[in-house]
Protein backbone atom coordinates (compact mmCIF):
# COMPACT_ATOMS: atom_id res chain seq x y z
CA UNK A 1 0.00 0.00 0.00
CA UNK A 2 2.78 2.57 0.86
CA UNK A 3 6.62 1.94 -0.50
CA UNK A 4 8.81 4.23 0.39
CA UNK A 5 12.87 4.18 -0.27
CA UNK A 6 15.34 6.39 0.65
CA UNK A 7 13.41 9.52 1.86
CA UNK A 8 15.50 12.54 2.25
CA UNK A 9 13.72 15.86 3.67
CA UNK A 10 15.61 19.36 4.10
CA UNK A 11 14.36 22.35 5.15
CA UNK A 12 16.50 25.74 4.43
CA UNK A 13 16.88 27.95 8.09
CA UNK A 14 18.71 31.37 6.79
CA UNK A 15 22.08 30.18 5.50
CA UNK A 16 21.59 26.82 7.36
CA UNK A 17 19.83 23.42 5.95
CA UNK A 18 18.32 21.19 8.73
CA UNK A 19 18.12 17.75 7.64
CA UNK A 20 14.84 16.16 8.82
CA UNK A 21 14.49 12.86 7.90
CA UNK A 22 17.79 11.18 6.69
CA UNK A 23 17.01 8.12 4.29
CA UNK A 24 13.51 6.25 5.49
CA UNK A 25 13.01 3.12 3.76
CA UNK A 26 9.34 2.19 5.34
CA UNK A 27 6.59 -0.46 3.79
CA UNK A 28 3.54 -0.85 4.88
CA UNK A 29 0.94 -3.55 3.71
CA UNK A 30 -2.62 -2.95 3.62
CA UNK A 31 -4.78 -3.47 6.44
CA UNK A 32 -1.95 -2.30 8.86
CA UNK A 33 -2.24 -0.30 11.77
CA UNK A 34 0.76 1.33 12.78
CA UNK A 35 1.91 3.94 15.34
CA UNK A 36 4.97 5.93 14.19
CA UNK A 37 6.81 7.40 17.36
CA UNK A 38 10.02 9.39 18.07
CA UNK A 39 10.64 12.33 20.31
CA UNK A 40 10.13 16.12 19.12
CA UNK A 41 12.02 16.63 16.13
CA UNK A 42 12.75 13.17 15.06
CA UNK A 43 10.59 13.57 11.81
CA UNK A 44 7.42 11.92 12.40
CA UNK A 45 5.16 14.64 11.75
CA UNK A 46 7.25 15.27 8.56
CA UNK A 47 7.47 11.61 7.46
CA UNK A 48 3.02 12.24 7.90
CA UNK A 49 2.96 15.34 5.68
CA UNK A 50 5.16 13.54 2.96
CA UNK A 51 2.92 10.82 3.40
CA UNK A 52 -0.35 12.87 3.09
CA UNK A 53 0.89 14.93 -0.05
CA UNK A 54 1.77 17.80 2.39
CA UNK A 55 4.98 18.26 1.92
CA UNK A 56 7.51 17.00 -0.43
CA UNK A 57 10.59 15.50 0.07
CA UNK A 58 13.89 16.13 -1.18
CA UNK A 59 14.88 12.95 -2.50
CA UNK A 60 13.44 9.13 -2.52
CA UNK A 61 10.77 7.57 -4.27
CA UNK A 62 6.92 7.46 -2.91
CA UNK A 63 4.29 4.80 -4.00
CA UNK A 64 0.92 4.69 -2.59
CA UNK A 65 -1.07 2.33 -3.76
CA UNK A 66 0.58 1.41 -6.87
CA UNK A 67 1.17 4.92 -8.25
CA UNK A 68 4.32 6.95 -8.01
CA UNK A 69 3.90 9.98 -6.06
CA UNK A 70 6.05 12.63 -7.67
CA UNK A 71 6.27 15.93 -9.57
CA UNK A 72 2.28 16.89 -7.97
CA UNK A 73 1.54 20.36 -8.38
CA UNK A 74 -1.41 21.05 -5.80
CA UNK A 75 -4.03 20.53 -7.76
CA UNK A 76 -2.44 16.75 -8.61
CA UNK A 77 -1.86 16.63 -5.15
CA UNK A 78 -5.49 17.46 -4.03
CA UNK A 79 -6.47 14.89 -6.69
CA UNK A 80 -4.66 12.21 -5.18
CA UNK A 81 -5.25 13.53 -1.56
CA UNK A 82 -9.17 13.39 -2.28
CA UNK A 83 -8.33 9.57 -3.46
CA UNK A 84 -6.75 7.89 -1.54
CA UNK A 85 -6.05 9.74 2.10
CA UNK A 86 -8.31 10.83 5.31
CA UNK A 87 -6.79 13.15 7.63
CA UNK A 88 -7.48 13.17 11.56
CA UNK A 89 -5.77 15.61 13.26
CA UNK A 90 -5.56 16.40 16.98
CA UNK A 91 -7.19 19.63 16.44
CA UNK A 92 -10.28 17.92 15.43
CA UNK A 93 -10.32 21.04 11.99
CA UNK A 94 -13.90 21.25 12.73
CA UNK A 95 -15.83 23.96 11.49
CA UNK A 96 -17.68 25.89 14.34
CA UNK A 97 -20.81 27.03 12.62
CA UNK A 98 -21.80 23.45 10.49
CA UNK A 99 -23.05 20.80 12.71
CA UNK A 100 -21.93 17.40 13.17
CA UNK A 101 -23.72 15.87 10.37
CA UNK A 102 -22.72 18.89 8.18
CA UNK A 103 -18.88 18.80 8.80
CA UNK A 104 -18.63 14.82 8.41
CA UNK A 105 -20.99 15.89 4.43
CA UNK A 106 -18.38 17.97 3.66
CA UNK A 107 -16.28 15.88 1.97
CA UNK A 108 -18.55 14.55 -0.05
CA UNK A 109 -20.07 18.05 -1.44
CA UNK A 110 -16.05 18.53 -2.82
CA UNK A 111 -16.65 15.37 -4.97
CA UNK A 112 -19.98 16.56 -6.32
CA UNK A 113 -22.32 14.55 -4.54
CA UNK A 114 -25.81 15.37 -4.23
CA UNK A 115 -27.46 17.17 -1.26
CA UNK A 116 -29.73 14.15 -0.21
CA UNK A 117 -26.85 11.73 -1.03
CA UNK A 118 -23.98 13.93 0.92
CA UNK A 119 -26.53 13.53 4.22
CA UNK A 120 -27.61 9.99 3.93
CA UNK A 121 -24.23 8.72 3.53
CA UNK A 122 -22.75 11.39 6.36
CA UNK A 123 -25.81 9.69 8.73
CA UNK A 124 -24.59 6.44 7.93
CA UNK A 125 -21.00 7.43 8.98
CA UNK A 126 -22.19 9.27 11.74
CA UNK A 127 -24.21 6.34 13.28
CA UNK A 128 -21.39 4.36 12.77
CA UNK A 129 -18.89 6.43 15.16
CA UNK A 130 -21.57 6.05 17.69
CA UNK A 131 -23.45 9.50 17.27
CA UNK A 132 -26.28 9.19 15.43
CA UNK A 133 -28.57 11.53 18.15
CA UNK A 134 -25.98 14.07 17.88
CA UNK A 135 -26.61 15.00 14.05
CA UNK A 136 -27.47 18.40 14.52
CA UNK A 137 -25.18 19.27 17.20
CA UNK A 138 -22.58 22.23 16.65
CA UNK A 139 -19.32 21.16 17.33
CA UNK A 140 -19.09 23.44 21.12
CA UNK A 141 -21.99 21.72 21.49
CA UNK A 142 -19.65 18.45 21.59
CA UNK A 143 -16.98 16.70 24.07
CA UNK A 144 -13.75 16.35 22.69
CA UNK A 145 -13.79 12.58 22.13
CA UNK A 146 -17.29 13.26 20.21
CA UNK A 147 -15.29 16.01 18.02
CA UNK A 148 -12.58 13.31 17.45
CA UNK A 149 -15.25 10.53 16.50
CA UNK A 150 -17.18 13.68 14.16
CA UNK A 151 -13.40 13.98 12.35
CA UNK A 152 -12.78 10.07 12.24
CA UNK A 153 -16.84 9.79 10.36
CA UNK A 154 -15.37 12.82 8.11
CA UNK A 155 -11.74 11.41 7.34
CA UNK A 156 -13.76 8.05 6.40
CA UNK A 157 -16.58 9.43 4.38
CA UNK A 158 -14.73 9.22 0.96
CA UNK A 159 -13.78 5.83 1.29
CA UNK A 160 -10.08 6.61 1.45
CA UNK A 161 -7.35 3.79 0.78
CA UNK A 162 -5.15 4.92 4.20
CA UNK A 163 -6.20 6.93 7.35
CA UNK A 164 -3.82 9.15 8.39
CA UNK A 165 -4.01 10.55 12.33
CA UNK A 166 -1.84 12.77 13.62
CA UNK A 167 -1.50 13.09 17.84
CA UNK A 168 -5.20 12.05 17.43
CA UNK A 169 -5.20 11.52 21.29
CA UNK A 170 -3.46 14.72 22.12
CA UNK A 171 -6.60 16.99 22.91
CA UNK A 172 -8.04 13.98 24.97
CA UNK A 173 -8.14 12.50 28.33
CA UNK A 174 -6.36 8.95 29.16
CA UNK A 175 -10.10 6.93 29.26
CA UNK A 176 -11.84 9.27 26.02
CA UNK A 177 -8.06 8.43 24.43
CA UNK A 178 -8.68 4.66 25.00
CA UNK A 179 -12.08 4.85 23.67
CA UNK A 180 -10.86 6.43 20.63
CA UNK A 181 -8.66 4.25 19.75
CA UNK A 182 -10.39 1.17 20.14
CA UNK A 183 -13.25 2.91 17.57
CA UNK A 184 -9.40 3.02 15.28
CA UNK A 185 -8.85 -0.83 15.86
CA UNK A 186 -12.10 -1.81 15.40
CA UNK A 187 -12.42 0.67 11.14
CA UNK A 188 -8.35 -1.12 10.89
CA UNK A 189 -10.13 -4.75 11.76
CA UNK A 190 -13.05 -3.92 9.00
CA UNK A 191 -9.59 -3.53 6.32
CA UNK A 192 -8.54 -0.07 6.59
CA UNK A 193 -5.22 0.80 6.49
CA UNK A 194 -4.18 3.41 9.34
CA UNK A 195 -1.25 5.29 10.63
CA UNK A 196 -1.10 7.38 13.48
CA UNK A 197 1.65 9.10 14.61
CA UNK A 198 1.67 9.64 18.37
CA UNK A 199 4.37 9.98 21.58
CA UNK A 200 2.22 8.07 23.80
CA UNK A 201 3.33 4.75 24.38
CA UNK A 202 -0.07 3.33 25.42
CA UNK A 203 -1.45 4.71 22.11
CA UNK A 204 1.30 3.19 20.80
CA UNK A 205 0.52 -0.46 22.51
CA UNK A 206 -2.64 -0.52 20.79
CA UNK A 207 -1.70 -0.58 17.29
CA UNK A 208 -0.08 -3.80 15.44
CA UNK A 209 2.97 -2.67 15.15
CA UNK A 210 5.24 0.49 15.85
CA UNK A 211 7.81 2.37 14.37
CA UNK A 212 10.41 4.49 16.08
CA UNK A 213 12.17 7.54 14.55
CA UNK A 214 14.95 9.12 15.87
CA UNK A 215 17.00 12.04 14.14
CA UNK A 216 15.72 11.39 10.99
CA UNK A 217 16.00 7.29 10.74
CA UNK A 218 13.84 4.86 11.67
CA UNK A 219 15.58 3.32 14.48
CA UNK A 220 13.06 0.45 15.48
CA UNK A 221 10.29 -1.50 13.76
Amino acid sequence: MINITGLHKSYQMGKNSLHVLKGIDFNVEEGELVAIMGPSGSGKSTLLNIIGMLDVANEGVYILDGVPIENLDETKAAKYRNQFLGFIFQSFNLIKYKTALENIALPLYYKGLKRMERQEIAMEYLSRVGLANWASHLPSELSGGQKQRVAIARAMVTKPKVLLADELTGALDSKTSAEVMRLIQKINNEGKTILVVTHEEDIAMMCKRIVRLKDGIIIED
